[in-house]
């Protein structure tokens, strides 16, 4: 039996006894519905009480609502950053959340490769897909480190369009974590300034023209080289 067949088979195992788990356990009906729910109000506050609220399991539910939110695309990573940095302090949350955001991507990576686009559109949307496929088709494999360095592209969109394109995955890998470390530094600092709303927005606002300053020197030096080439 193939590789990829018997991977296919493992991922659809694991997402049925999901289901079943959903379906026939009402505590873990209720706790998931509560999770989806607090991520889906996009309220700061109401995660950071949802993480502290299980005290000593409170890291351990971190990382599992950074990867829930990885599959549930495009729910932000941004709320789980900043409410870590809140609960554990700026560095040990940063740690979490950089290494949740890892296991996140490739899983969703791993999900693109294993099941195919058709899957993936289900998951994702077909408008968000094409546009990150722009991405690939315009830097190639630079496309990984550009996008994990801007804000406003969906971190798990581009995970999942990776694993539809010949990319190696430890060269996703490498290239999403050097992408993905400046960003959650950033924000788990700022998630730290407790009560600074108003720094937190200025300061994510200048992260993002960072980042489009990032997205323009890409786009100046990919175009050069295209016309190198054709000279």
């Amino acid at each position: 039996m193939k590789k990829k067949t018997i991977s296919k088979i493992v991922l659809i195992a694991i997402i049925v006894l999901t289901v079943v788990l959903y379906f026939a356990i009402p505590s873990f009906n209720a706790t998931m519905n509560n999770f989806v729910s607090k991520l889906g109000s996009l309220n700061l506050e109401s995660v950071i009480e949802l993480i502290r609220g299980y005290g000593a399991y409170a890291a351990v539910v971190s990382f599992f609502l950074m990867i829930l939110q990885s599959i549930l695309s495009p729910i932000p990573a941004l709320l789980i950053t900043l409410s870590n940095a809140a609960v554990f302090g700026w560095w040990k949350g940063a740690l979490l959340s950089f290494w949740s955001s890892m296991v996140g991507a490739a899983l969703c990576f791993y999900i693109a490769r294993t099941l195919g686009r058709d899957v993936v559109e289900k998951i994702t949307t077909k408008t968000g897909l094409a546009k990150v496929d722009e991405f690939f088709e315009r830097y190639g494999k630079n496309s990984i480190l550009i996008c994990r360095l801007l804000p406003f592209v969906s971190f798990d969109i581009v995970s999942y369009a990776a694993g539809l394109t010949p990319i190696k995955f430890w060269d996703f890998f490498i290239a999403t974590g050097l992408g993905q470390l400046p960003a959650t530094i950033v924000y788990s600092y700022l998630g730290n300034l407790a009560g600074s709303t108003k720094t937190i927005f200025i300061s994510i606002v200048c992260v993002v023209a960072l980042s489009a300053l990032v997205y323009m020197i890409g786009k100046i030096y990919n175009d050069k080289k295209k016309a190198n080439k054709s000279n």
